[in-house]
């Protein structure tokens, strides 16, 4: 079921997800690519979508950074998280969130998948919960369950955590009224 921009998906969706994995460059970041004189490369991450992340862990669900890119800095964000599936360097991403759901007794319908660019469509059509940030590509605007309000590296993740967590609550709720 893929739904208009701004939409939200359907409850039942939000509350089967037990794997959020996410993109890095435009999604984690605001796609910039900074460096120094000296040649360091520096990325800006978003401490509010870091708290996201703690937030689906706490909840229970398995989280992941599923990227192309293959940098220190990456590797650093993911351990201050705490997050235990890192993949960087990967140039099939869809075959690695297939994996990771294997791995984890889960199917792709129980995955969330963030992705912002063209290497990021195969795994986002195959995945139950796709979404991107306000500024993803127009290629995945088209083929995404959910467009953020957010930009990437601007609290994108953090809305979409925030969507899944809110769906788990009221779900218990329902469920303690039965």
């Amino acid at each position: 079921m893929k739904l208009k921009n701004q939409e939200k998906p359907a409850r039942s969706l939000l509350q089967d997800i037990r794997l959020f994995a996410t993109d890095v460059d435009g999604v984690l970041t605001d796609a910039g690519m900074y460096y120094s004189e000296s040649g360091d490369e520096w990325k800006k991450f978003n401490t509010r979508d870091g708290m996201g992340i703690k937030l689906l862990q706490k909840a229970g669900l398995i989280t992941a950074i599923v990227t192309q890119e293959r940098t220190r800095l990456v590797a650093r964000r993911a351990e201050k998280l705490a997050i235990p599936e890192l993949h960087q360097g990967v140039m099939d991403k869809l075959s690695v969130i297939r994996d990771m759901a294997i791995r984890h007794g889960l199917s792709l319908r129980q995955v969330a998948y963030i992705g912002d660019d063209v290497n990021d469509i195969e795994a986002l059509k195959a995945v139950g919960l796709s979404a991107t940030p306000a500024d993803g590509l127009p290629q995945v605007l088209k083929v995404v369950d959910y467009v953020c309000r957010q930009k990437g590296g601007e609290g994108a993740v953090r809305e979409l955590a925030e969507m899944i967590l809110r769906s788990r609550i009221e779900a218990k709720a329902v469920k303690q009224k039965r």
